[in-house]
């Protein structure tokens, strides 16, 4: 590994939503191992314990998040990683449903962003990354609820991008493929089959497999990272050729 990236976040400071398991996690760890201090956002402490400072925080509560943010002192990096899933098309889902999942998907994002921004703006190599997802661009079956959280989460990011350029502050996203986490790992659980299940999600990304949380991580911290300043209102797929790829079969 080139020798500026080995520590290139020493100095600074990170937030992570959703930080206890899965893709948080992982970004956490890759942020800490490169000089970062982390302050891990979620609900339960999960696997931060000796990683990062964990801080307990409910982001689809707007106290919860205020509480949580009177705890970090000084900022120079938000990655908004905290989300939930939604499984059905639009006849399936309630009402209900889709504001409990907006509410977290996207409002948590905004409610985040509303306290660490002005931390943000004193910082030298400030940057938001927003995780999320291939479904924000493609079609997938079952998932319009999900689907349209995270349409949503792109458009913001690119709008927060335009909306801060005065303020320095860089607002990026990665899209992710179906990952290897926890979170799959449940909704793969309660499958009927849930080894045709798994076959069947591995089999819809072109590379034949799940995407690891590492990778996703990886890419979270290039876009984070201090050496990509004139990185912003973009986004990077992490999707084993999802998006892009159409193999033949």
């Amino acid at each position: 590994m080139d020798k500026r990236m080995s520590k290139e976040f020493e100095g600074l400071t990170a937030a992570v939503t959703g930080a206890g398991s899965g893709i948080g996690l992982a970004t956490a760890k890759l942020l800490v191992d490169r000089g970062a201090k982390v302050y891990g956002l979620d609900l339960n402490e999960g696997g931060l314990a000796g990683v990062a400072t964990w801080i307990s925080c409910d982001v689809g509560d707007d106290k919860a998040v205020e509480a949580a943010f009177a705890e970090i002192p000084s900022l120079d990096i938000m990655i908004n990683n905290a989300a939930i899933s939604a499984v059905g098309t639009v006849i399936d889902n309630a009402s209900e449903d889709w504001l409990k999942v907006l509410n977290v998907n996207v409002l948590g994002i905004v409610r985040t962003s509303r306290f660490a921004i002005p931390l943000l703006r004193k910082s030298k190599h400030a940057a938001i990354v927003n995780t999320c997802s291939v479904a924000a661009t493609a079609g997938i079956p079952k998932r319009a609820l999900y689907s349209a959280s995270k349409g949503a989460v792109l458009s913001l990011t690119l709008a927060m991008a335009n909306d801060h350029l005065q303020d320095k502050i860089r607002v990026n996203c990665v899209n992710p493929g179906t990952a290897d986490t926890p979170w799959v790992q449940r909704l793969l659980s309660q499958a009927a089959d849930p080894a045709a299940e798994r076959a069947a999600l591995e089999a819809r990304q072109p590379m034949g497999r799940l995407v690891a949380a590492q990778e996703v991580a990886s890419a979270i911290a290039y876009l984070a990272s201090p050496l990509q300043g004139s990185t912003t209102g973009t986004s990077i797929s992490v999707d084993g050729g999802m998006q892009g790829l159409r193999i033949p079969k």
